[in-house]
């Protein structure tokens, strides 16, 4: 079997073919990041090895056409972190960096650690649709904030009194926007004024259009995975990042793949008779940021949720400590809701029209957690084909 370093750019992809067995290269050559390129890739891969694997950086807005394609045509795709790549290249005898040393290097990363160790590429429109919305809504509520940071400095000069009466993200809201254009339009007419008068436009209409998209994603998670909202402190904006960064469960066979993913596995830090573990500072820091904000919400207001906390630290961990181990059984949870089939598209309507509300229901933490497995990343089952001839 071969493994197929990529290194992708906007306009063109660097490939690279390694023997799993020996590293030897098999070949090299480089496409066009179009319709074309990624034909002649999959007839020049086919024709050095009958069995191979792609092994792709994984720069998403470079790589995604590039993925799409292998995958449509039948291909084995893995995704290699750009880190992990970085590592590979310095321990190369050749020095120095180009497109062709860099897909070695990703084709030898994985060519090191296996192929079982890296993440299936697996592609999820309905995810993609609420990440990408998800994103949007983030890139806006930033251009609002580094807003609201400019007009507090115009109210400095023309009103510190108002000013200092404001309270943190009190801009967020519309009445006290208005107070504010209110007293902006009372005062002498100037230049100063002209532009905190737009800075106050300016953030009504990125509130608005933020507002909308979270409507919408709210009602894009009911319809595919409403089994997240009543999971106690899982809100709309939180249940995105889960559904869009995690791409599709399908691809992470245990739970302890997910929880490698999402930075929250323990790490063994044991030196002789001392036996522990500490944070774990990789993975996707969005999907652990996801899974920070559910445990912390649960800590604060379920009591058994507490009461679990209470009992690892009186066990000798200390309070990250039990907080992370309460982030573990999250992911377990949550991937075990995220690996359950979506709701088809045309049920989405009967359903929102019968369902009754119900109670989030709180976590039932068990009293010895589930020892962590080993990562196991194979692909499994036929990946749907598309003949290119």
């Amino acid at each position: 079997m071969i493994v197929i370093g990529t290194d992708t750019h906007k306009y063109k992809h660097a490939l690279a073919a390694v023997d799993e067995g020996t590293g030897r290269v098999c070949g090299s050559r480089e496409i066009d990041a179009d319709d074309a390129g990624h034909l002649a890739a999959v007839k020049w891969a086919r024709g050095l090895d009958g069995e191979r694997v792609w092994a792709i950086e994984d720069c998403r807005h470079v790589s995604r056409r590039l993925e799409q394609a292998l995958i449509a045509a039948g291909e084995r795709v893995v995704r290699v972190a750009p880190h992990r790549m970085g590592v590979s290249r310095k321990g190369e005898r050749e020095p120095g960096k180009s497109d062709e040393i860099d897909s070695l290097a990703v084709a030898r990363a994985v060519v090191k650690d296996g192929v079982e160790r890296f993440p299936a590429a697996f592609l999820d429109e309905r995810a993609m649709e609420v990440r990408l919305l998800a994103d949007h809504r983030n890139d806006l509520v930033a251009e609002r904030t580094r807003g609201q940071n400019r007009l507090r400095w115009h109210l400095v000069a023309l009103c510190p009194e108002l000013e200092a009466s404001l309270k943190k993200r009190s801009l967020d809201l519309t009445k006290v926007l208005d107070g504010v254009d209110r007293r902006l339009r009372r005062l002498p007419a100037s230049t100063r004024v002209r532009v905190a008068g737009e800075e106050v436009a300016q953030i009504r209409r990125l509130t608005r259009q933020a507002n909308t998209i979270e409507k919408e994603l709210l009602s894009l998670i009911k319809a595919q995975r409403p089994q997240l909202l009543e999971e106690l402190g899982c809100g709309p904006l939180t249940a995105a990042i889960l559904i869009g960064r995690t791409a599709g469960a399908e691809r992470f066979q245990t739970d302890a793949s997910f929880a490698l993913q999402t930075g929250t596995a323990p790490i063994k830090c044991s030196s002789g008779q001392r036996q522990q573990h500490r944070l774990n500072r990789g993975g996707d820091r969005q999907l652990n940021h996801a899974l920070h904000i559910i445990a912390i919400t649960r800590a604060r207001i379920d009591p058994a949720t507490r009461e679990y906390l209470e009992r690892k630290q009186a066990e000798g961990n200390t309070k990250k400590g039990a907080l992370r181990c309460l982030k573990r059984h999250l992911a377990r949870r949550f991937w075990r809701l995220l690996a359950q089939p979506p709701l088809p598209a045309d049920h989405a309507v009967a359903r929102e029209q019968t369902a009754e509300p119900a109670d989030p229901q709180p976590l039932t933490i068990p009293e010895r957690p589930v020892p962590h497995r080993e990562v196991d990343r194979t692909i499994t089952g036929p990946i749907p084909m598309v003949c290119i001839t």
